[in-house]
């Protein structure tokens, strides 16, 4: 029988994994209308920066949302130009460091390496786009902290969690619960 003892994590580390729990209401919903309707409430109210649960991705909450485009997409033009770069410059430096004539073609000619060029675009916008995705994940963390979420968002319930503090919290409350929230706690 062995036992097992669990280290804490540094405090840089714990709290990057692990951010102090957000205050805020979260409003657990029943049908898409009263989720759609509380959110273009909460925006008409002033309330920005809440979180939306859905058991399924749905357009009508995507266009109320009304979100920013993400970043990662930079993050994968600029690792795929920078990949088809590398191919670029690695295949030409290759040949000119070992220079063969073959079927009458110059040494530094393009269109060989073309391939060489594509692969690398493809590797390192993809790798690109995972340093991205896990870069604003962390950070998108580090931001917000952790926000209250139940089980149910998973199987049949929408919800919407909203940050606020103490003194804005009883507005809110009334807020999703006008909308047609089926239950209100203070996460």
């Amino acid at each position: 029988m062995s036992t097992h003892v669990r280290l804490p994590l540094p405090k840089p580390l714990r709290e990057l994994f692990h951010p102090p729990a957000t205050p805020g209401v979260l409003g657990v919903f029943g049908h898409l209308d009263a989720t759609v309707e509380a959110i273009h409430k909460l925006r008409a109210g002033g309330h920005t920066g809440f979180t939306v649960y859905s058991p399924i991705p749905r357009h009508e909450l995507e266009d109320a949302l009304d979100q920013p485009v993400s970043p990662v997409r930079m993050f994968t033009l600029v690792g795929g130009i920078a990949g088809c770069a590398v191919g670029a410059w690695l295949t030409l430096w290759m040949s000119h460091d070992w220079p063969l004539v073959v079927g009458g073609k110059p040494i530094g000619a393009i269109p060989p390496y073309v391939v060489i060029m594509f692969e690398m675009t493809i590797l390192f916008g993809a790798l690109s786009t995972i340093l991205g995705i896990v870069f604003n994940a962390v950070f998108a963390a580090r931001r917000l902290g952790t926000i209250a979420w139940d089980p149910r968002f998973t199987n049949d319930k929408f919800g919407v969690f909203v940050p606020s503090g103490a003194d804005t919290a009883a507005s809110v409350e009334s807020l999703l619960k006008g909308a047609g929230a089926e239950e209100v706690r203070r996460g």
